[in-house]
């Protein structure tokens, strides 16, 4: 290794755990995000919805209630955004989600469920407590 380098990797480690304990801080901390701010919705879109969700496997990317993959954003709360939003992502995909291709239907079903899951809770993850076995609770 070349001296001079050497002296560089513990400044770049403190540099890199600020940097991260910052970013956990704004996340934790941020109160406006986790709103919760209850809504109507069809129950029985909302069960269908729920079957959508899983046939189109949004769980490995996405999370509820903290829970799930990380590819993607917390979907807990993101019907206080609005139908078209969610439509603009599933119809255009990003550089990380690919275009899906659902039908009207299958989209205003998908919106329900998260919509149910929004007035169902808030996806703040300093509400809940981690139990032993992974899993949390209120």
């Amino acid at each position: 290794m070349i001296p001079c380098m050497s002296r560089w990797i513990p400044i770049t480690f403190v540099l890199l755990s600020a940097a991260f304990l910052v970013f956990s801080w704004s996340i934790y901390f941020d109160e406006a995000i986790y709103e919760n701010k209850p809504a109507e919705y069809d129950a029985e879109m909302q069960k269908q919805g729920r079957l959508v969700w899983q046939k189109y496997n949004c769980h490995v990317c996405h999370q509820l209630y903290g829970l799930g993959g990380f590819l993607g954003p917390d979907l807990t709360n993101v019907s206080e955004k609005g139908f078209y939003y969610l439509d603009a992502f599933l119809k255009n995909g990003t550089a990380s989600m690919p275009i899906f291709e659902l039908t009207e239907e299958e989209t205003q079903q998908l919106f329900e469920f998260l919509k149910a899951t929004n007035a169902s809770g808030s996806s703040n993850p300093k509400d809940y407590r981690k139990l032993w076995n992974g899993m949390i609770e209120q």
